[in-house]
Formats: C-alpha cells, structure tokens, sequence
C-alpha cells in the first residue's frame, strides 16, 4: 500500500502570516513617515535619528503588546466556547448529536447518511468534532497570543529598520525623498511577498500598500512642514 500523502494548504500559514504582514506594513509606514515628518520641521539629522529609533523601538514594543491583548482576547473566548462545548457533551450527548447531525444535513448530506457520518465522528473523538464543524476551530486557525506577538514586534522592527538606514544614509535635506521613495518600493516588495506566500496574486495587495503608504507619509510630511514654518 503507498502511504498516504498529508497535502499542505497556504491557510495553514494564516497565524503567523497575518502578525508578520501587519508588523512590517506598519514599521515601514509609521516609521518612514515619522521621520518625513521630523524631518520637514527640523534642523538637525540628529533629531531626525532619535525619532525614528525611538519610533522603531516604541512601534515594536507597542505592536507585541497590542497583538498579544488582541490575540488573548480571541483565545480567551475560543477556550470558554471550548469548555461550554465539552459540559454539553456531557450533560446532553444525545443533543449534541443531533445537532452535529443537522450540520452535516445542511451542507448537503441526506438524514441517513448525516446521522452515520456525526455517529461514526462521535465515537472517535466527539469534542474535536464539534470544535471543527460546530465551532469553526482547527489547528491552524487557533488563536496563538505569543505567536502573534512575537512575530509583530520583530517583523516591526524590521520593517522600521528600513526607513530609519535610507534616513541615516541621507543628507538632512534628502531625507524627506529617499525615505518616502525607499518605504514605497519596500512596501511594494512587502506586498508581493505577502501576496506571494499567500498564494494570491500580487498587483493588488501591491497597489494597495503603497497607495496608503504614500497617503500616511504625504500627510505627515506636509503636517511637519505646517508645524515647523509655524514655530
């Protein structure tokens, strides 16, 4: 017999590919346009520098906390979804069944064939059934708060590096435009390796982040300007 083949699908990747995705995207926007910003009001690449790395470790910092409250928060109701699952499985199996039954009937199965397929899923391993056809939870959508966390802080980091190196690497007069032109192409690439690992198609996620990238740093940098003309 040949063994089976454990066919990998893209979804799989969903956990960490949206923290890393959503990390990177906001350390290059936030940075890039602090420091057009800065840099418009300001005299001095020194205070341009701290800024941005100020805004790097800060972002970061921010980003990890931010995502494991959220992710918490997801997990936290997933497991009290869980719990409430496994009492009623015990109080009232024969319920749960039907009701297991009546899921496989509306996606299509008839009664018969419904109720021998949630008897036969039952008998193996009942929870992990309900938790997958009745709640919506598997293994690669399960909520992970470290995960998420530390993949946004350092894709965060990342990201911010990007801006704050093209702004070091600038004269104080530049840096407003070799910043705004890095982040875009760098955010442009984020987008099509994003898209790419998602298995999408990447014009459109391409499009997408450097047209609010451009919105986030154009407005920053005519605020700086306003700001620093006005003290």
């Amino acid at each position: 017999m040949r063994p089976l083949h454990r066919e990998t699908h893209l979804i799989e990747r969903i956990g960490w590919l949206r923290a890393a995705v959503l990390g990177a995207n906001d350390g290059i926007i936030s940075t890039s346009s602090l420091l057009v910003g800065v840099a418009a009001a300001s005299t001095s690449t020194n205070e341009v520098i701290v800024a941005g790395v100020a805004g790097l470790v800060a972002g970061a910092t921010a980003m990890a906390a931010g995502e494991y409250v959220s992710v918490s928060s997801q997990a936290d109701t997933e497991a009290a979804d869980l719990a409430k699952e496994r009492r009623e499985l015990a109080e009232q199996p024969d319920a749960e069944l039907h009701e297991l039954t009546n899921i496989y009937v509306q996606r299509g199965l008839d009664l018969l064939l419904a109720r021998q397929v949630a008897e036969a899923l039952t008998a193996k391993d009942a929870f992990a059934a309900h938790a997958r056809d009745e709640l919506g939870l598997s293994a690669h959508v399960v909520a992970r708060p470290i995960q998420a966390a530390l993949t946004s802080a350092v894709t965060f980091a990342f990201g911010a590096a990007i801006p704050l190196l093209i702004a070091i690497a600038s004269p104080l007069a530049r840096i407003p435009w070799a910043v705004s032109g890095g982040s875009l192409v760098a955010l442009a690439i984020l987008g099509a390796a994003g898209a790419q690992t998602g298995g999408a198609g990447i014009l459109r996620p391409m499009l997408r982040v450097t047209f609010w990238g451009a919105v986030a740093m154009g407005t920053t940098a005519a605020i700086g300007r306003l700001v620093g003309h006005s003290l």
